[in-house]
């Protein structure tokens, strides 16, 4: 029987090194960088069962696209239990996209940015 488990989001980045140390020190992810010392040419990070891949490509800058929609344009969209304290926790020191807020389909969100231009949404149903 084929099954498949989960699917890593793989982010372009010019900086692998700066990249995981804000996942680590701003959202709580640990890093598995490639190789063990800088330069890093290859990084995933991962927090509880997420996990998010960067490879670097120098010189890299990610377009802005997030006014192209309504809604924005989003990178990641995680689904989580306790968005609310985790939002509280990260709210001073992330850039929000989009203030938590609860959704007409139910779901608790919140959308960030990280220093690469990727969002990040945030989101726990809770009826």
């Amino acid at each position: 029987m084929v099954k498949l488990f989960t699917v890593a989001p793989t982010f372009l980045v010019a900086d692998v090194g700066a990249t995981i140390r804000w996942y680590e020190s701003e959202l709580g992810f640990t890093s598995f960088p490639f190789p063990k010392n800088p330069p890093y040419v290859f990084s995933s990070v991962s927090r509880d069962t997420v996990e998010i891949m960067f490879q670097r490509l120098e010189g890299f800058r990610k377009p802005d696209l997030y006014l192209s929609r309504s809604g924005g344009v989003w990178d990641a969209y995680i689904r989580m239990e306790g968005v609310k304290p985790f939002y509280e926790q990260v709210k001073d020191r992330v850039e929000i996209r989009m203030p938590l807020r609860r959704q007409p389909y139910g779901d608790w969100e919140f959308e960030i940015q990280d220093p690469n231009g990727y969002v990040l949404v945030f989101s726990e149903f809770t009826e």
